[in-house]
């Protein structure tokens, strides 16, 4: 007797584990992504208080 697993099973087994690292990484690019906008926004304020210094 051959039982046939569920579809959502068989597309669980087949890209479960590309779907976690992609999720996982994603987490981690969000966080270095958000440390990168803050250090762009630091600078451009550093840009312009040097602009107005040498006014």
């Amino acid at each position: 007797m051959v039982v046939e697993m569920p579809q959502w099973i068989l597309v669980l087994s087949n890209f479960g584990f590309p779907i976690a690292i992609t999720i996982y990484l994603l987490t981690r690019f969000e966080k270095k992504l958000e440390n990168l906008e803050n250090v762009i926004i630091r600078l451009s304020d550093a840009i312009k208080e040097g602009k107005k210094n040498n006014e």
